[in-house]
């Protein structure tokens, strides 16, 4: 698979809650992930989502499917606020886009660094979700209990 790097201007979207900018990323259904999540509209969120789109959140097994999406987002996501910093777009061999962002979650305990990969197909809809915590063993071990 080839990738192309593509860099485009940053961009934001008008939330209830707040203004969400990421570097470089322009990309409506991606700033409208954050902007959804951070509001705790989950049903929102996970209508951007393909039919087989899964979600893969850390330390757990892929998520598929919108509705599977949103029961797991109403249980595991209350109380977070993502603040996305910066990403890059890759246009895919098959015309699909992949989106790196990186950036920090506040939990009502803690803030961790996270990088989300996110690809989206030719509807503008998410395929993966796919959030990595940017913690090293010994943080990961604080957090819990």
């Amino acid at each position: 698979m080839t990738t192309e790097n593509v860099t485009l201007p940053s961009a934001s979207v008008q939330s209830m809650s707040a203004t969400v900018t990421i570097a470089n990323i322009n990309e409506p259904i991606i700033l409208r992930y954050f902007e959804t999540l951070n509001d705790g509209d989950f049903e929102a969120t996970g209508q951007l989502f393909a039919v087989e789109g899964v979600m893969k959140p850390p330390f757990e097994q892929p998520i598929v499917g919108t509705e599977a999406i949103v029961a797991y987002l109403q249980t595991e996501a209350k109380g977070l606020t993502l603040q996305p910093q910066q990403g890059v777009v890759q246009r895919l061999d098959d015309g699909c886009r992949e989106v790196q962002v990186t950036g920090k979650v506040q939990t009502p305990l803690f803030s961790v660094n996270v990088s989300w990969q996110f690809v989206l197909n030719h509807e503008d809809k998410l395929l993966l979700a796919k959030i990595k915590l940017l913690a090293s063993p010994q943080e990961l071990l604080r957090f819990r209990g």
